[in-house]
């Protein structure tokens, strides 16, 4: 069973950055993918950015250029970079890893971009 645990969320100014961390508790070496997703109020969840083991990224078109999926292997760990915050970013940020044909989840962190 792998435990996925996110941080790095918070309040951020429009225009602010910010990196979000989801630390695996066992080895990523050989998952499918792992991804960001977020939910905002009143909205379904949505992709946001997503990483295979042969690090292709996918990112939807609305954070295309501001934000950078990335993983690190050795760290069991895979990064989001955000900067150029909008308001509409505002959602809490889920992390999936995807191994075997199972879909993990964290437990989500909360991102609050203020105008």
């Amino acid at each position: 069973q792998m435990q996925l645990a996110e941080s790095g969320g918070g309040l951020v100014q429009a225009g602010g950055s910010l990196r979000l961390s989801c630390a695996a508790s066992g080895s990523i070496s050989s998952t499918n993918a792992m991804g960001w997703y977020r939910q905002a109020p009143g909205k379904q969840r949505e992709m946001v950015a997503r990483i295979t083991s042969g690090a292709t990224t996918t990112y939807a078109d609305s954070v295309k250029g501001r934000f950078t999926i990335s993983r690190d292997n050795a760290k069991n760990t895979v990064y989001l970079q955000m900067n150029s915050l909008k308001p509409e970013d505002t959602a809490i940020y889920y992390c999936l890893l995807q191994l075997w044909g199972i879909n993990y989840w964290g437990k989500g962190t909360l991102i609050t971009v203020s105008s």
